[in-house]
Order: structure tokens, then C-alpha cells, then sequence
């Protein structure tokens, strides 16, 4: 069971009795980004995350994101965006990828799809988290991957 109080106008979560988990602040999450400055965009693969940054402050997110599952895993590494397609239909994997942002040249990228089913390698994203990522990212900026 959670708990809000508001205090200076912010919720802030506290974990009462059961303590599974605290609803962090904005600014607690913000912090959390673990990509470097020169990252637009960075993606954190153990807590299934994602951030649009500027200049190593978070501009977006975190939103939640689902990556490569066994044998299709998402690399980690620093890339660049390479192309984005907004209707691109994968021929490999039969199926659409709506909002494309690709940053390797495997065809890994950040797409809308299912944020309950492991990918091939890409970043699933929500519809709403795709559309921002597709607005945003321009050919030429820094993808982070971090475990």
C-alpha cells in the first residue's frame, strides 16, 4: 500500500507496511538517467528504460521500454542515429514497426510495439513514448545503450 502527500505542490510516494516499492519523485527519476551528456537519447536495458536527454539533462522520460529477448538481445554501446521511417514493415520479422528511429546498422530501433513481449533486438516503446522519440531524434544523435 502507497501512500501520496503533497508537499510544495509534488507528490511524493512513501512506502507504508508492505514496502514492495516507492514512487520516486520527478527529480529522484530525472537524476537516475545513467547516460552520458552527449546522449539525445539513452536506454537502460536492466531496468527496461528509456530517457530523450539535452546536454545530460533528462528532456523526456523515463518511459518503459521492452528490448531484445534470448538469442536477439539489444546491444549496448554508443551509436548514432542513422534513419528514422515512420511506417517501416520489417520483411525479417513480418510485422510493422511504426515510428522507426534506427541507430545500428542490424536494423535495431527504437519502435512502437508491445511492452509485454520481448523484442528481436529493437526498443519497444508505448505509442504516445514512440511518437516523442520519432519527434525528437534526428540522424546523427547519440544513442546510449548501458546495461
Amino acid at each position: 500500500m502507497t501512500t501520496l502527500r503533497k508537499m510544495t505542490g509534488t507528490l511524493v510516494g512513501a512506502v507504508v507496511a508492505t514496502g514492495a516499492f516507492a514512487m520516486a519523485t520527478p527529480a529522484a527519476e530525472a537524476a537516475a538517467a545513467p547516460c552520458d551528456a552527449a546522449a539525445k537519447a539513452c536506454l537502460q536495458l536492466h531496468t527496461h528504460r528509456a530517457w530523450l536527454m539535452n546536454r545530460g539533462a533528462v528532456a523526456y522520460g523515463p518511459v518503459p521500454v521492452t528490448v531484445g529477448r534470448p538469442g536477439h538481445v539489444t546491444p549496448q554501446g554508443r551509436f548514432s542515429v542513422l534513419y528514422k521511417d515512420l511506417h517501416h514493415y520489417s520483411t525479417e520479422y513480418n510485422g510493422p514497426m511504426p515510428y522507426s528511429v534506427f541507430f545500428t546498422r542490424t536494423g535495431v530501433a527504437f519502435h512502437e510495439g508491445s511492452l509485454s513481449v520481448p523484442s528481436h533486438g529493437c526498443v519497444h516503446l508505448s505509442h504516445d513514448a514512440a511518437v516523442t522519440f520519432f519527434q525528437k531524434l534526428r540522424p546523427g544523435d547519440t544513442v546510449e545503450v548501458v546495461n
